[in-house]
This record gives C-alpha cells, structure tokens and sequence, in this order.
C-alpha cells in the first residue's frame, strides 16, 4: 500500500462518516419545522412537545455534521493538493457560496430559532427555522453541483495545466447536478424519515407498556386513556411515513435520469455497476448474478430497450487510445453490489413506509409489531445513501475529474505513508469518541421522550417566558 491508496482511504472513511449526518440534518430539519408550523397552526399542545422532542435530536445531529465537515477541508490541502492545483479555479466559486451564503443563512437564523423562543414574536420565530431549513438545502445545492462538475466538467478551459471557470452559470446549472441534486435531498428525506419511523415506534412500544402494565399489544384507544399518551407519536409516526413515501417516488424519478446521464456521460461507471463486460445492445440488466431481465439495462440508459450499452473492456481500450495506456476500470465488484445494495435498501424502507400507511389508515391502531420493526427504518435509509455514495464515488475512478485529471495525479507529492497513517489513525480515535458521544446523546434524549409542559402555550398569544426559554436551550449543555 503506497500514500496514494492510503490517501483515498482515509477520504473515504471521513467523507462517508460525515455523510451519516448531513441527510439526517437536510431532512430532519424540514419534519421539525413542519411540526412547528403545525403547532402555529392549530395550537395543539402535541405538536409543540414534538417540535422541542425532535429539534433537539436535530441540533445534535447538526453540530456533529459541522463538526465532522471541517476535516473535508483540511484534507484538499494535506493529502490532495495537486487535485486543489487544478480545480480550485472551479471549485472556488460554489464553495465560497456555499459557506458565505448557504452556511451563515443555516446558522445564524438557527441560532435565531434556539435562543429566540421567549425574544421573538411566534411568526418570526417559525421564518427562522424554515431559513435555517433553506440554508441547508441551498448548501446541498452548492456542493453537489461541484461534487457534479468532477463527473461532468462544464463551462472551464484548461490553461497552463489548471482548471479555469468560464461560466459559472453553467457550473451551476450542469445537468448532472440537476439531477443528482433532487435525488440526494429525496435521500435525505427518507433517512430523517427513517430515523423518526423508529424514534416513534420505540416511543409508542415503550410508552404502552408504561401504560399498560407491560402489554404491549393493547389497542390504541384503550392506552390513549392513560398517562404515557401514544396517539402523539402515531402523529409523528404517520407523518413521517407519508414524507418517506412521497420521497421515494422523488427517489426513483430521479434516480431515472441520474441512470441516463451516467450512460451519457461516465459509461465506465454504467458498465460496471452492471458488470457488462462487452458493448451490448438491449443490455440485459441482473438483480443478482445468474438472473438477467433482458433490455432492461438499455431501457433504464436509454429509454430504448434496443438502445446499445457499452462495456467495460470495450471502455478500457478506448479510453487507452485516447487518454494512453492505464487501467481505466474502477473496483467493478464494489460499484456492482453498492448499485443492488443502494436499490434493495431503500426499497426496503420505502416498501416498510408503504405498508404502515396501510395499517394506519381510517385511524387505525399502530399494530405492536409494526412499531418494533419500524426500528429498521433506522439503518436500511443510511444503509441505501452510504452504498450510493460508494456507487457514485469510486465508479468514478481511477478520474477525480473525469476525463481531465486521474487520481494518481490529484494526491499531494510531499505527503508521505507514514505521515498519511498517522493522521488517519488520529481521525479513527478522534471521530470513534464523537460516535460514541453522538449515540449516547441521541439515546439519552430519545429514552427520556419530550419534555412535559407545565403550561398550555398558545403560539397566537404571549405564552409563558420561563416555559418557553427552556424549551431548545438546554440541549446547549450537553
């Protein structure tokens, strides 16, 4: 192993652990503002305690993702430094984007939402977090269409060996990024969904028990009666189910013309995530290895169940008689298995959201089975978005930016394998102890449930500031 394949080690573990917690803080930021709008809405106290249960798990997972992001950074200069040559031209401008617009919009008007509770009026309190919702998506926007630009390079001209923008519009609006953008954020939606089918399920399972003297298979309406109230977190459960749904009807359109872009503009990535070795017309695609569904492949590239789909090898030469002799291929059992994995994932967690919505329907009872296998809504989302970042990232090699700059070429000269080994066991300990403390947290808070009002608040009316200064701020001592 040379400082190379360390280097790319050490990226991907970061980038795929800060990961964890940038969905879950695009998703979950939107459900913890549409509790609160409901709460304005309609007064009602559940929403409210929802609002504080779930903002609270929110704000954890969103110093966490900040916490981690920074690493991305520091590792363009360390490791990375002759990919920063060449793209910092291009990259510069989305980027300073993202953090002088996107990132000071997230957080200032988040930090609006935690400390203004008992300062602002009810209406302008509610506009910060849906600008603190808007800055994270905006900064979504901002990096994926850089993360687009490595894989469809658009508007720049090489000059004297670096990447030079020529068009920021077309940076911006690259139709890679058209796609790939509404297709992350729809996995976002269904990671946070994920996240509150489970918190809600254990919720309901334990406090039925609680109310029930153990039995957990009493019907809704008999434990609505005692103290430990489960129709609260049916709401939040049924909520959660429909975002989840409808993102992934988002997931699977978009998800559509992702496929058709990638045939258009990186086919290496198409053919090995299909395995297909030679170019092949109606390419048949394989859910697992032995079973062909014919034409599929072309149909989901093309539109065109005859359209022609090229191959792996028949890449390698071609790309070696245009880019000279190297290996082109990128790990094609990785990028084949990350594409199933990606599919029957969150399939899985789509096809769960599906079937609670059918057991939930006309106010039905949640089953008590249900709720405890809603906890496996908790990995399979996470599971899906990891395998997709894997299929999107290293089908791109051995290119960082496609067609212009191959990995071998991007790491930084002076760094050496020790010194790479060390600051990667340093990131293993330090970003171990943050998973430790991340968990806990998270843990404790959902284990503890909502925190009870001793005031009815009305957020038409004045409310209670003693109440109401308590209600976000003490997540801030933790």
């Amino acid at each position: 192993m040379d400082a190379l394949d360390l280097a790319r080690w050490q990226f991907g573990v970061t980038t795929v652990y800060h990961f964890l917690f940038v969905p879950l803080t695009i998703g979950l930021g939107v459900f913890v503002a549409g509790l609160q709008t409901a709460w304005h809405r309609t007064g009602k106290e559940d929403y409210l305690r929802l609002t504080r249960f779930f903002g609270k798990l929110f704000l954890i997972n969103f110093a966490m993702g900040v916490v981690t992001g920074i690493v991305q950074e520091f590792q363009f200069g360390m490791n990375w430094s002759e990919y920063s040559t060449f793209v910092g031209d291009v990259f510069g401008a989305p980027l300073a984007l993202e953090a002088l617009l996107a990132f000071f919009l997230e957080s200032t008007f988040l930090g609006l939402w935690i400390f203004g509770w008992d300062r602002l009026p009810k209406r302008v309190h509610l506009a910060c977090i849906w600008a603190a919702v808007l800055g994270s998506n905006i900064s979504a926007y901002f990096i994926l269409a850089a993360n687009a630009w490595m894989k469809h390079p658009v508007g720049y001209q090489v000059v004297d060996g670096r990447a030079r923008m020529t068009d920021l519009w077309a940076v911006l609006t690259n139709p890679t990024a058209l796609a790939q953008v509404p297709h992350v954020v729809a996995a976002a939606f269904v990671v946070a969904g994920g996240f509150v089918i489970a918190v809600s399920g254990y919720r309901i399972t334990r406090e039925r028990r609680a109310a029930t003297g153990g039995d957990a298979a009493v019907p809704l309406a008999r434990a609505a009666r005692v103290p430990g109230d489960p129709a609260m977190w049916r709401g939040a459960l049924r909520g959660a189910l429909v975002m989840t749904a409808i993102a992934g009807a988002v997931l699977a359109g978009t998800g559509d013309a992702s496929a058709r872009y990638m045939g258009e503009q990186q086919p290496m990535k198409l053919a090995a995530a299909e395995g297909l070795r030679h170019d092949t017309a109606g390419a048949p695609f394989s859910p697992v290895p032995g079973i062909e569904v014919p034409n599929l492949l072309s149909l989901l590239a093309a539109h065109d169940p005859q359209a022609r789909v090229q191959g792996v090898e028949d890449i390698q030469r071609r790309y070696q008689a245009e880019f000279g002799p190297a290996d082109y291929r990128p790990n094609i059992p990785v990028v084949y298995w990350s594409f199933r994995l990606m599919i029957v994932f969150g399939l899985s967690t789509v096809g769960l959201s599906l079937l609670g919505l059918w057991l939930t329907r006309r106010r039905r009872p949640v089953p008590a089975w249900f709720a405890r296998a809603g906890l496996l809504a908790l990995p399979l989302p996470t599971l899906a978005v990891i395998a997709g970042w894997l299929l999107s990232e290293i089908g791109r090699q051995p290119w960082t930016v496609q067609g212009e700059l191959l990995t071998a070429a991007s790491v930084s000269p002076g760094v050496s394998l020790g010194e790479v080994a060390a600051s990667l066991a340093v990131f293993t300990v330090l970003y171990g102890a943050l998973a430790i403390a991340e968990a806990r947290l998270l843990v404790r808070h959902v284990k503890a449930g909502p925190d009870p009002l001793t005031v009815s608040p009305d957020p038409r009316g004045p409310g209670d500031v003693d109440a109401e200064a308590a209600l976000l701020t003490p997540t801030l001592m933790y």
